[in-house]
């Protein structure tokens, strides 16, 4: 079973989404929980990450815009995002982290459109 993303959709520059992923307990339980963003024609990277005790870190273009946080009795993690800019294009996928490793596989991920 793999992560499962929703919370997606179109929006203007501005506005705000908030994505969820449902993750496996047996992946999910004491490992950080992350979300990657892959734009069109560019590779997938990591925006946030959020550890099983909640401290929090953000990719640079996104610190003050997007809030990470997760709910360790529903094994599942958000992503709150404002401010949205045509260049936050893309699809969201959430994972589970041991260090540097995924753990637990990728899920559909969820697409977020931008308009300027």
């Amino acid at each position: 079973v793999r992560p499962v993303e929703s919370g997606g959709g179109l929006v203007q520059a501005g506005g705000s989404l908030r994505l969820s992923c449902a993750v496996p307990r047996s992946v999910f339980s004491g490992n950080d929980a992350g979300w990657y963003r892959q734009a069109p024609e560019k590779q997938r990277e990591l925006v946030a990450r959020i550890t099983p005790g909640g401290s929090t870190r953000y990719q640079d273009p996104v610190k003050g815009r997007f809030t990470i946080s997760r709910d360790n009795d529903k094994n599942a993690v958000y992503l709150q995002m404002n401010s949205l800019r045509p260049e936050d294009t893309g699809v969201y996928y959430c994972a589970s982290l041991y260090q540097s490793l995924i753990v637990g596989g990728w899920g559909q991920g969820t697409q977020v459109t931008v308009s300027s």
